[in-house]
């Protein structure tokens, strides 16, 4: 293939979305409006655009207004834009239901690619935001890397937080790759396009900050085998029996490693992480890092410890 002349197939993208033909659609970060045309061009009802860069509003209007006023525009951060409110209420769906006629399309800026996503998860988790009107579905542009992480199975190289987080909620594809050239300004990378669909039912049946709690711990120490990491979850003073409690609760060998455990795996960790923390409320606040921090002050002198309270 001659990579010097790819092009962006922005009409491939947007058919990984399936037919969107008199659907609503949010596009994040339109930028220049090269997807843009393309979801116009699919027969959409209503396109609701999303960019935070005032340089591209004039370009945007003239779409809106080459569309016959089918493009809304909203010059706004969409990691703090309430999408709960943008569309009608006909469009809900129960969650049991098929997707609404609704899709988020957008070709992501590789800054906020991961919080937006972890943000869009926690809101499927609530079945809010966006996912207020039922499994709305999503096709998004992200970092090659971070496409294959979406999508790595246990016991691959980029098996990561990202992949259980993602598993648990979604049905997602890594549908295919673009090189980095296609792209103007030309990142350092190539770029994968994946499509998400909610799940009917959550692989684990937890809330998701006790899930993503647990999940962050598993990997903190990825190399090392999961009794390190799960180990962090607690007190020093309860750790080696917790730990080991946890363990023996969720069938979990403590000698694997974080990338090869199954979502059948986390299931258990988090499922036996939530009955410990029945038993001891006060042990979902514990932070690892705070009490390393105030261990570290313990040891400095008095004025010392005064000094480093006074710089946070």
């Amino acid at each position: 293939m001659d990579l010097s002349t790819w092009k962006i197939p922005e009409d491939k993208i947007v058919r990984k979305a399936g037919n969107i033909k008199n659907h609503y659609v949010c596009e994040v970060g339109p930028g220049p409006g090269g997807l843009t045309r393309a979801i116009l061009n699919s027969g959409v009802e209503e396109l609701l655009v999303v960019e935070k860069d005032t340089r591209f509003m004039p370009g945007l209007k003239l779409l809106n207004e080459a569309s016959k006023g089918k493009v809304r525009i909203v010059h706004g951060d969409i990691l703090t834009y309430r999408m709960d409110r943008s569309f009608p209420k006909h469009l809900r769906k129960a969650w049991k239901d098929d997707p609404p006629n609704l899709n988020i399309i957008g070709n992501l800026p590789f800054n906020v690619s991961t919080p937006l996503i972890i943000k869009w998860f926690e809101e499927i988790a609530n079945r809010t935001g966006p996912f207020s009107y039922g499994r709305t579905q999503m096709t998004l542009t992200f970092q090659h890397e971070v496409a294959e992480r979406m999508t790595a199975p246990p016991g691959n190289k980029q098996r990561s937080r990202l992949s259980i987080m993602t598993q648990y909620l979604c049905n997602v594809k890594h549908c295919f790759s673009i090189p980095g050239r296609a792209f103007v300004p030309k990142p350092k990378v190539d770029v994968g396009v994946v499509h998400l669909t909610p799940l009917i039912q959550p692989r684990i049946e937890q809330p998701f900050k006790l899930v993503e709690k647990v999940v962050q711990s598993a990997f903190h120490l990825r190399r090392k085998n999961c009794y390190r990491g799960i180990s962090l979850l607690f007190p020093e003073d309860q750790r080696t029996k917790l730990t080991e409690q946890m363990l023996t609760l969720a069938n979990v060998e403590p000698t694997l490693r974080p990338p090869d455990l199954s979502m059948q795996h986390f299931q258990g960790l988090c499922n036996a992480y939530s009955e410990l923390c029945n038993q001891d409320p006060n042990l979902f606040a514990y932070n690892f890092r705070e009490e390393l921090r105030q261990k570290r002050l313990s040891d400095k002198s008095p004025q010392e410890s005064e000094e480093a309270d006074s710089e946070r």
